[in-house]
């Protein structure tokens, strides 16, 4: 039970680490540019956030891939409503045991941006 609780904050302490105020550089963000003006605002938008502390494109990290999110989402205005949301008020259960950090200081349009610029990375591999 120790054990459990030593992982868990060190987990969280991780957590918190990798999605504190830094800054990603750009081209963390930009394996794949979309040929969208409005998906290349949601890129920029991402790419000058704290997003890729915890996300990539291709890879999982603290938080899920960003290719895996748009294969299990349907890229529709009900989804990324929902998944707006989820940037703005944080959530968990979705992706595994790991919260996700809210962020209320990206307002839903921006939120809804960015998340349909993930949701346009569906066939990045």
């Amino acid at each position: 039970m120790k054990m459990k609780k030593t992982f868990l904050i060190l987990s969280l302490a991780a957590f918190c680490f990798s999605c504190g105020g830094s800054k990603s550089e750009p081209s963390a963000a930009t394996s794949s540019t979309p040929d969208n003006p409005e998906a290349e605002k949601g890129m920029t938008l991402v790419a000058n956030s704290n997003c890729m502390g915890c996300h990539k494109i291709n890879e999982t990290s603290v938080g899920p891939a960003y290719n895996l999110v748009a294969a299990k989402y349907p890229n529709n205005e009900a989804t990324v409503k929902l998944l707006a949301e989820k940037v703005q008020k944080g959530g968990s259960g979705n992706w595994g045991s790991v919260p996700m950090a809210a962020h209320p200081e990206i307002s839903l349009e921006d939120a809804e941006i960015m998340v349909k610029y993930v949701l346009s990375l569906k066939d990045v591999k």
